[in-house]
């Protein structure tokens, strides 16, 4: 058994996307006659949180009292995600609904257990940076940490970050992000990262496949936006956590991968939890990457609960 912090004393803040994941269950028998495409017969569908949202789940299932911050559409699914996450207790009063604007989904066809197509609806957010910040009001200096969770819809923008970023360790914040490409080296003097070797190695020009790599990606992203920390997430290979000069190589614990939807999701709620209750920078990642085995072999996008962390059940 793992012993954990009591989730329950921490608030934390989520800015970022809302996505809404949309999964549509069902069986291929035959192809269509009008085209040499499978016919997928429909069993059943369901919608969960993706995106900050989904971070935001990860946050309120482990117990911490959680603030979103982030846009939907004034549309039908806008109102479901908003609802859909209140039915979780996290706190929507800073997610905004904007007019003309599609709520993002993401839609996935799945027949017996794989994945068929992905369909997404998507539209960029015109810059409303000026609403978000009057949304945070308040809420940063309440929180014990801040989570940016970036996936290049228009949410996070760089007038955004100069008054996030800033407040946030003005007001001595954990301030933690799961970064987009297109914004990376924005993202200077925060307290850690947590990209994926995919966007580490895209935001360096370099390649960040092996331990080699990795170490020199790592290194050029400290060197140049001097985080505290820095986490690499790396898949089946595990992590990679940089911090005061060292670097530590961590294991993927996962058994069997069913889906890696959402996992990324998982690591950064996982890891600034643990680290806003006081564990050190490497136990934090750790805690993360058994949440990461776990929620790797449960289909569609999902989150751990704080027993299967204690349990460390990776099955």
């Amino acid at each position: 058994m793992i012993k954990l912090p009591d989730f329950k004393k921490l608030r934390i803040l989520v800015v970022g996307d809302i996505i809404l994941d949309r999964f549509i269950f069902g069986d291929v028998s035959r192809i269509s006659q009008e085209a040499p495409v499978p016919v997928l017969v429909a069993s059943s569908e369901i919608f969960k949180a993706g995106g900050a949202a989904n971070v935001a789940v990860n946050l309120a299932d482990l117990g911490v009292k959680t603030v979103l911050c982030g846009a939907v559409g004034k549309d039908f699914y806008g109102d479901f995600a908003v609802s859909h996450l209140k039915k979780y207790g996290i706190k929507t009063s800073s997610v905004i609904k904007i007019p003309h604007y599609s709520t993002t989904i993401k839609t996935r066809i799945i027949a017996r257990k794989q994945q068929v197509v992905r369909v997404d609806r998507e539209e960029k957010i015109n810059d409303k940076s000026g609403a978000f910040i009057k949304a945070l009001k308040g809420e940063i200096a309440k929180a014990d940490a801040v989570i940016i969770a970036d996936y290049g819809k228009g949410v996070i923008t760089k007038k955004l970050l100069n008054y996030l970023i800033p407040v946030s360790n003005k007001l001595k914040k954990i301030i933690t992000v799961d970064p987009q490409v297109e914004h990376f080296m924005s993202y200077k003097n925060v307290t850690s990262l947590t990209p994926n070797h995919f966007e580490a190695g895209a935001a360096c020009l370099m390649n960040a496949e092996s331990n080699s790599e990795v170490k020199k990606t790592g290194a050029a992203i400290i060197k140049k936006l001097k985080p505290k920390s820095l986490l690499i997430t790396r898949g089946e290979q595990g992590m990679a956590v940089f911090e005061k000069g060292k670097i530590t190589f961590i294991q993927t614990l996962a058994r069997e991968v069913f889906d890696v939807t959402g996992a990324g999701d998982t690591v950064i709620a996982v890891f600034t939890a643990a680290l806003s209750s006081g564990m050190t920078t490497l136990e934090s990642a750790q805690l993360a990457n058994i949440a990461a085995g776990i929620v790797v072999g449960k289909l569609g996008t999902a989150t751990v609960s704080k027993e299967e962390l204690e349990k460390g059940d990776l099955k």
